[in-house]
């Protein structure tokens, strides 16, 4: 079943490439949605996928890529708005 989360990182997030990493696991995973820093210098995630692929997906952003410290990931599901690829928004 195609379902859609709103996933909030925080910690030491911005300028450890989690954006670029996060894209390349949406992709290999074939999720759909986009990924970008926050002002307040966490990430914010849109994602839709397959529930067990979307689910992998929250358990990597606990830790996120090799440069980051990731201190908090919290993850809300939400209606579906028909995302068609996995995009990084500036």
């Amino acid at each position: 079943m195609i379902k859609h989360v709103s996933i909030t990182v925080k910690g030491k997030v911005q300028g450890v490439f989690f954006r670029a990493a996060t894209k390349e696991k949406a992709d290999e995973l074939g999720i759909n949605g986009f990924v970008r820093n926050q002002p307040d210098q966490s990430v914010y995630i849109e994602a839709e996928g397959e529930d067990a692929l979307l689910d992998e997906l929250i358990l990597w952003c606990k830790h996120g890529p090799p440069l980051a410290h990731v201190e908090s990931s919290d993850s809300d599901e939400g209606p579906i708005k028909g995302f068609n690829e996995f995009l990084i928004q500036l």
